[in-house]
C-alpha cells in the first residue's frame, strides 16, 4: 500500500519521478482500511527537503500510512514559505487530543546551544511528554535524539573539538532485535553534528540500551521502553547529495570547513558521493514500522496508552 499524503504536497511529485508510489487523500479515501497514523515534527530549516527524505523511507512498506506534519507555535521557520506551512502543517496545540501510531522528531540547527536556551524548549518538552501517552513508538533524530535523552533520562551532551561530518561505519550491538532484522553486522550512517552523547552515560542508565555504535562517531542508536523510543544520533534519512550540499554551502561561507569523510568517490569532492547507507536506511524504517508500530499498536487508536 502507498503513503497517504496531503493533496498537493511537493514531495508527491518529487517521489513519483523516482517511481515511488504515493497517494493523495482524495484517492486514499476510496480504500476501506485503517491506515497507520504517522506524525512528523519537522524542526529542520529546509522543510520540503526533510519531508521528501522521510517520506521516501516511509514509502518502503506494504502498509498504508497517513502522514501528518506538526509544527511549533513558539517558533516560526525562516526558510520555508509561510503558504507551505499553513497548507500542510498544524500547531501542536491543535493536534494534542489526537493519537498516532508513530512519530518522527527531526534534528534542528540549535545543537550548540544549551537545551534550556532554545526558544522552543518548553513547548518541545511538552511534546516529549505528550508522545509517551499518545504515540506507540517515537523516532528521535540527531538533535532531537540528544534532546530526548537529556529530557527523559538526564543524559548530557558534550561539545566536539571537531565537527562529526561524513559517513561512518556502525556496529550492531543487539543483532537479535527486530529493528535490525535483515541487517549485516556493520552498516553505514551519515553524521553532521558538533556535539555528542557518550557511551558511558548511556550504559550507566538501566532504562537505556545502546544498540549500535561506532569507533569513529561513538553512540549511534539507543533504544528505550522496549522500542517505544529510539534515539538516532545520525541521519539515515539523508539523500545522496545532502552532505555535499552542506559542505559546499559552508565552504562558500568559511575557510575552515572539512570535507565529509568516507563520502566522495576516491575522497575527491569533484566526484559524485558514494552512497553506502541507502539499503540499511530503508530496512531500518521498514523494521520500525512493521515490528514496533504495526505489530504493537491497537486497531482502535484511541486505546494507545
Amino acid at each position: 500500500m502507498p503513503l497517504r499524503l496531503p493533496d498537493k504536497l511537493p514531495a508527491i511529485e518529487l517521489l513519483k519521478r523516482e517511481n515511488i508510489f504515493v497517494m493523495d487523500n482524495t484517492r486514499a479515501t476510496t480504500q476501506d482500511i485503517r491506515p497507520l497514523k504517522i506524525v512528523i515534527l519537522n524542526l529542520m530549516p529546509l522543510k520540503i527537503t526533510t519531508e521528501t527524505d522521510l517520506i521516501r523511507l516511509l514509502s518502503n512498506t506494504p502498509l498504508q500510512m497517513e502522514v501528518s506534519f506538526m509544527k511549533l507555535k513558539s517558533h516560526t521557520p525562516k526558510n520555508t514559505p509561510i503558504e507551505h506551512m499553513m497548507m500542510f502543517y498544524r500547531d501542536f496545540e491543535k493536534m494534542r487530543d489526537e493519537k498516532f501510531d508513530g512519530m518522527i522528531i527531526t534534528g534542528a540547527p540549535v545543537e550548540q546551544m544549551d537545551f534550556e536556551d532554545v526558544n522552543y524548549w518548553d513547548e518541545i518538552s511538552t511534546i516529549f511528554d505528550w508522545a509517551r501517552n499518545h504515540v506507540t513508538s517515537t523516532l528521535y533524530i540527531c538533535w532531537a535524539a540528544q534532546a530526548g535523552l537529556y529530557y527523559h533520562y538526564g543524559i548530557p551532551k558534550y561539545p566536539l573539538e571537531k565537527k562529526m561530518f561524513g559517513v561512518f561505519r556502525q556496529h550492531t550491538l543487539c543483532p537479535h532485535l527486530p529493528i535490525f532484522r535483515g541487517f549485516d553486522d556493520v552498516f553505514y550512517m551519515p553524521h553532521s553534528r558538533h556535539t555528542e552523547v557518550r557511551k558511558e552515560d548511556i550504559l550507566a542508565n538501566p532504562e537505556l540500551t545502546l544498540i549500535a555504535d561506532s569507533p569513529e562517531n561513538g553512540v549511534s542508536m539507543v533504544m528505550a521502553r522496549g522500542g517505544r523510543e529510539f534515539f538516532i544520533t545520525g541521519h539515515m534519512e539523508y539523500a545522496s547529495n545532502t552532505l555535499d550540499n552542506e559542505y559546499k554551502r559552508d565552504k562558500d561561507i568559511r575557510d575552515d570547513v572539512d570535507m565529509p569523510v568516507n563520502y566522495y568517490r576516491d575522497n575527491n569532492p569533484d566526484k559524485e558521493p558514494l552512497v553506502t547507507w541507502r539499503a540499511h536506511a530503508n530496512l531500518l524504517y521498514h523494521n520500525w514500522i512493521n515490528y514496533y508500530i504495526y505489530q504493537e499498536t491497537p486497531y482502535d487508536i484511541s486505546q494507545i496508552k
